[in-house]
């Protein structure tokens, strides 16, 4: 699956049209409280205009509904002005994407500089996957670029028409997504084995499909979060007032019918009886399945943790997605940080899924002590389901 990257595009002079995922988070005054899907895209972005290119930047921002105030609220001028402050440079913006502002723009573009387009979500165009969107957009550039992970399983005009209607251009990848897909595609097409999947998560049903692939792939698939409960009411099991999927117990039954030995299941919860007051409720560690009414599972127990870390510890490649329990929540982050260190500790490849599984490394220290932290939660899902992406899939071969 390797691909062209974008340092493998002589710029010089060119025009290129660059989808990254700005994506960030705004507070109330539009100020950005977390930069740093900006600061990972800084490599491609120097690898333009630092060459002599001339870049012009697209990406959305939220989820826009069309109301008047959303101009203001999904705006990516906040993202032009800090993307300026960190490469020290003046940054173009362009008040809409592919109107007057924007054309008129990127013609003055002069050798090294850089212009935001405003959000591609502004466009209905943009979700709809409209050609003829797309075709104004590439009609800017000579080359495009994706280093948007984060969306590459979507099927939306920046992703997928775009790339198609600048046929016979240079279409390449970023850094992010090289990096993105030597990893993941590699953990699933060529593993070092043994090979150890973590999933938690809420919901067994968001990850059917990964669990199914990774059965069949994978040494072990080790469960975690409130998904897990689901699967203890699947074996009888009691679950109190925990979070469950009624209606997926069937399907979790088919699944441990499935795994085997290589569907590991936690062997007990840590539990509480208010889950508005963490530190202050009644707390339990009880045997998996045992949850006693009024009691809801709120994280794996130590038994299961010590279990984890030691499987964790025979493997050579490790993929995490999803968190063991309520993690923002302590006491009952334990479970979420016995599994980080046992991977931070492995001698393995190790590679962070995305969404919160990749938050709570972060935020608990870890970040460093892996392989690879997934920029696209969602992205990363989908990878590990085994399923192609249309937007990685027609970019030029290496």
């Amino acid at each position: 699956m390797a691909k062209k990257s974008i340092d493998q595009v002589d710029v010089a002079g060119k025009t290129v049209l660059m989808r990254v995922d700005f994506n960030v988070p705004l507070d109330d005054q539009q100020n950005i409280t977390d930069d740093r899907r900006i600061r990972m895209a800084l490599p491609s972005i120097k690898s333009v205009i630092d060459r002599g290119g001339k870049l012009i930047l697209m990406s959305h921002l939220g989820r826009p509904t069309g109301d008047a105030s959303d101009v203001e609220k999904f705006s990516l001028a906040p993202v032009a002005k800090r993307l300026g402050e960190l490469l020290d440079r003046p940054v173009a913006f362009a008040a809409d994407t592919v109107g007057s502002d924007a054309t008129k723009k990127a013609k003055q573009l002069a050798d090294g500089g850089v212009l935001v387009l405003e959000n591609l979500r502004f466009n209905d165009g943009e979700k709809k996957g409209d050609a003829e969107f797309a075709g104004k957009l590439a009609a800017l550039a000579d080359a495009y670029c994706n280093d948007a992970f984060g969306t590459c399983h979507r099927n939306d005009a920046s992703m997928v028409a775009v790339p198609q209607a600048m046929a016979g251009k240079p279409r390449v990848v970023g850094h992010l997504v090289a990096k993105e897909i030597e990893y993941l595609s590699d953990a699933i097409g060529n593993p070092k084995r043994p090979f150890i999947a973590i999933l938690g998560g809420a919901k067994v049903s968001d990850k059917i499909n990964v669990i199914n692939n990774l059965l069949g792939i994978c040494d072990a698939v080790m469960i975690g979060g409130a998904m897990a409960y689901t699967f203890s009411l699947a074996q009888g099991g009691s679950v109190g007032e925990s979070l469950v999927e009624k209606d997926k117990v069937d399907l979790a039954k088919q699944l441990i019918e499935k795994g085997g030995d290589k569907l590991v299941l936690p062997v007990d919860t840590y539990c509480g009886d208010d889950f508005g007051d963490p530190a202050g409720c009644n707390k339990e560690v009880v045997p998996a399945g045992e949850i006693r009414d009024g009691f809801e599972g709120m994280d794996i127990g130590p038994k299961t943790s010590e279990l984890y870390a030691e499987k964790l510890a025979t493997a050579k490649t490790i993929v995490w997605n999803g968190p063991m329990g309520v993690f923002e929540k302590p006491p009952f982050d334990a479970g979420t940080k016995a599994v980080a260190q046992a991977v931070a500790d492995s001698d393995s490849i190790s590679i962070i899924g995305g969404g919160d599984s990749a938050a709570a490394v972060d935020q608990m220290g870890f970040a460093d002590q892996v392989s690879h932290v997934s920029t696209g939660g969602g992205a990363s899902l989908a990878m590990l389901e085994g399923k192609a992406f249309a937007a990685v899939d027609l970019l030029d071969e290496a």
